[in-house]
């Protein structure tokens, strides 16, 4: 095998890969975002065709989100979006506080420039909500800051499992708006950004940690006592 082959097959490798991981992350979203809400049957056929790729890779993402919780594959039925178990939730919810606050403790990674922008820029926009209180742009945002937070560590294990929990329970915010004060819930995540935001700008990465497990721990309060009142 010549140079050329070997560069040829790394280089679709790497394609299939970016494939892969584009069509995962698309179809994630969606479901977390309830563009396909619980009991949706997804169709191979039907997104093989929009993606533009054979069947094959489709099984694949969906393997993968049935790993995560989010699909589930019934003989006879095909692949449905799963429903939102708030009780088996809630128990993400509680070990996400007791993870959230190793992000700043394990190998922790000062964000640079560019991550001090990012951060700032989602400040920016959780202003905006305040003022327009949006549940779609608000679920957007709290996914961006997600992703912004977990990238101040390098601890791979870490965030492979921060991610996979973050998604497992942050659909439950959505099917519970309309039990909660919207602007109430904007105000509160808004204090939270601006507060990891300082820890950020002056360094203390273990601060951000602990500021993160403070406010996942007063939401899951609050998700528990408006999901009892709904009740």
């Amino acid at each position: 095998m010549v140079a050329g082959e070997v560069i040829g097959e790394a280089s679709t490798a790497g394609s299939a890969r970016e494939r892969f991981e584009r069509i995962y992350r698309s179809l994630r979203e969606r479901i977390v975002l309830l563009d396909y809400p619980p009991g949706e049957r997804l169709s191979e056929e039907v997104l093989a065709e929009e993606f533009g790729v054979s069947r094959t890779p489709i099984r694949r993402v969906l393997a993968r989100l049935e790993s995560e919780g989010l699909v589930r594959s019934l003989h006879g039925v095909g692949t449905l979006v799963t429903d939102v178990d708030r009780t088996e939730l809630f128990q993400v919810y509680r070990l996400r506080m007791e993870l959230a606050e190793l992000i700043g403790r394990l190998d922790p990674a000062p964000p640079g420039e560019g991550g001090l922008v990012r951060f700032r820029d989602l400040l920016a926009r959780c202003d905006g909500l305040v003022d327009k209180p949006d549940p779609r742009e608000f679920a957007r945002i709290n996914m961006e800051f997600f992703h912004a937070l977990t990238a101040l560590t390098v601890n791979e294990p870490l965030r492979e499992i921060s991610e996979r929990l973050y998604y497992r329970t942050t659909r439950i915010w959505l099917t519970s708006i309309s039990h909660m004060n919207l602007p109430q819930e904007m105000r509160f995540f808004r204090r939270e950004v601006a507060d990891i935001v300082a820890a950020v700008e002056i360094g203390d990465l273990e601060a951000v940690g602990h500021i993160r497990r403070s406010h996942i721990s007063m939401s899951f309060t609050r998700l528990r006592l408006n999901n009892g009142a709904a009740a």
